[in-house]
């Protein structure tokens, strides 16, 4: 059977509801891939998720180089365009080689979810890191989004 790895963006989630997610489908390992961990949205930045998900058991990675590099994340604001956005990540991911094959390592070992601010993975960079994960894989890794 093939390996999973699942996607969750916490955009419009209460940390409660956050966690209670990852528990219902058993994730041990949560992999930040936010360039930077700090968030507006109480319980979400690095530090709070470290805590509270340690006392789930559940392990805490942040991965910036993974993350979306400002002038990147600004152009999309800007024109709202998220085929070449997702163009520019994936050509940037190219060059991340060392960082995903350790998420990688993680995900053979554990039950990863990767996670990122946006509610839809269609409008978030996690999917391409995810996809990224896949290649490096080879052995059919399945993706889901929570």
């Amino acid at each position: 059977m093939a390996k999973e790895l699942f996607t969750i963006g916490y955009e419009g989630m209460a940390l409660d509801a956050f966690v209670a997610r990852l528990k219902n489908f058993a994730i041990d390992c949560l992999i930040d891939v936010r360039e930077i961990p700090i968030s507006r949205k109480c319980g979400f930045s690095k530090s709070g998720l470290v805590q509270r998900l340690g006392r789930e058991n559940i392990h805490y990675v942040h991965f910036r180089e993974l993350g979306s590099p400002k002038p990147i994340r600004q152009k999309l604001k800007i024109n709202r365009d998220y085929s070449t956005f997702f163009k520019k990540m994936d050509k940037y991911l190219t060059n991340k080689k060392d960082a995903l094959e350790k998420v990688y390592s993680y995900v053979i070992d554990n039950t990863c979810c990767l996670m990122c601010f946006e509610h839809l993975a269609e409008q978030c960079h996690r999917k391409i890191v995810a996809t990224k994960i896949k290649e490096w894989d080879g052995n059919g890794l399945q993706i889901k989004d929570i």
